[in-house]
């Protein structure tokens, strides 16, 4: 079965007991690369763990390149899988795990050497991957499954907190591996709760909590569609305390902080639930008053801002 569809998620709930995993999760997804975020417990693992048919949902439907991953072992050789957890043969090399793995895809024993070398080469391994696992660093555990996962050339590569354990070198390394796949064409899924690791690889995310779907598409969609909810936005002005006066004569403020400086202009710190009227307000504002403003910026540009934004909201947060 074909599907223009990389993944397909139809009303899907998974409940453990009484506790919810994924709650009523619908999305299409077309082939590309895409950032899962949400804070831990969020339901990241486990919708992960959906799509490669380790979980049944209690409710709902999931296809993954049109078929159900469910025992689906033709559908496991198209999907690379790098889990959050360890599962690894303490006592065997790097390369005989890798190497392993790859002929229970059905590789045979002397192509699956070759191309394991081949992957631990790529992963920064290849001084270490005759060593016992017991032997590496978490980092270093971290590379071996990155290697395994993409060993077997998938079609499909879903990562589970790959960064976990890695410090900043390896961490530069590993996104570097990772654009390069991605430039190759493949599909790329890759669950994180730290922001700034999706923004190196994608502006593409789906944002989870509670296991529901909160947002989904580019960091700019988003900000559109929060243009209109709390910011917070920092001013610098020659006359700070008339400009603050003004926001909140005008209403364009629900509150406003006034921060000397040594040196430039004094900073005003608004918060705002009306971004949009503000900035089209603004200019007109300042020069009808002679206001002198130097900078304008929103608090925070990253994802985090847009993070905290749709937690509010979802948690019913004015």
């Amino acid at each position: 079965m074909t599907s223009e569809f990389l993944i397909e998620l139809n009303q899907v709930t998974k409940l453990y007991g009484t506790v919810i995993g994924v709650n009523d999760f619908t999305m299409q997804l077309k082939p590309g690369a895409y950032g899962l975020l949400g804070p831990n417990g969020a339901g990241k693992s486990t919708l992960l763990n959906l799509l490669i048919g380790q979980l049944v949902p209690t409710r709902g439907d999931v296809r993954v390149l049109g078929q159900n991953p469910r025992n689906n072992m033709q559908l496991m050789k198209k999907i690379g899988f790098c889990p959050g957890f360890e599962g690894l043969y303490s006592t065997t090399t790097g390369l005989d795990w890798v190497t392993l793995l790859l002929q229970l895809q059905g590789v045979r024993s002397g192509p699956a050497r070759v191309r394991a070398i081949e992957c631990l080469n790529l992963v920064g391994m290849g001084d270490s991957m005759h060593r016992p696992i017991a032997t590496y660093s978490r980092g270093m555990r971290q590379r071996t499954k990155l290697a395994q996962a993409i060993a077997h050339k998938p079609q499909l590569l879903i990562l589970d907190e790959p960064f976990s354990g890695l410090d900043p070198v390896g961490r530069a390394e590993l996104t570097d591996v990772m654009k390069q796949w991605i430039s190759e064409g493949n599909s790329l899924i890759i669950a994180s709760h730290v922001l700034h690791e999706i923004e190196a690889l994608t502006d593409s995310f789906l944002l989870i909590c509670g296991g529901r779907l909160l947002a989904s598409g580019t960091a700019a969609e988003v900000n559109e569609l929060l243009f209109d909810t709390p910011t917070e936005i920092e001013i610098d002005c020659a006359q700070p305390n008339q400009l603050a006066g003004l926001l909140m004569q005008h209403e364009l403020a629900c509150s406003v902080v006034v921060e000397p400086r040594t040196h430039g202009n004094d900073r005003v710190r608004l918060k705002t639930q009306r971004a949009g009227t503000l900035c089209s307000q603004l200019p007109d504002l300042a020069s009808q008053n002679g206001l002198k403003i130097t900078r304008m910026k929103s608090a925070d540009d990253s994802l985090q801002a847009l993070f905290n934004s749709l937690l509010r909201i979802h948690r019913g947060e004015s």
